[in-house]
């Protein structure tokens, strides 16, 4: 059993609360009236395990939630080759360069590319 917590009667979204996408995703689920439990990334700190637990639920490496095209990845880091763990120390912190928003419902996780997507969930 992982560290998240997750029903099939709610979705859990991971975002960050200055990201347009996930205001509109966000806003998006409301209308629809779906009960959201939200996790702003900002405000709470994701653990390691988290992280680990993410990527393996998109079925994705750690390095690949990290968004390298971010303002913030290119304006303190570059193109690099790193371990996971290194990789997860990056995004604990510096949270805002994390790929999201990301949505889980039971066993469904999506990483949101457009507000939409929350419809796949």
């Amino acid at each position: 059993m992982g560290e998240i917590a997750t029903s099939d009667r709610q979705i859990t979204l991971f975002y960050n609360s200055r990201s347009k996408r996930a205001k509109q995703t966000l806003a998006y689920a409301k209308t629809e009236g779906w009960p959201i439990q939200e996790i702003d990334i900002l405000k709470t700190p994701l653990t390691g395990t988290q992280i680990v637990e993410l990527s393996d639920r998109l079925g994705i490496l750690v390095k690949d939630l990290v968004n390298q095209e971010h303002p913030s990845y290119t304006d303190k880091f570059g193109p690099m080759e790193l371990s996971s763990d290194d990789w997860i120390k990056m995004i604990r912190h510096n949270p805002e360069i994390m790929k999201q928003p990301i949505a889980i419902r039971g066993n469904i996780s999506i990483l949101i590319e457009t507000p939409t997507d929350i419809l796949k969930i």
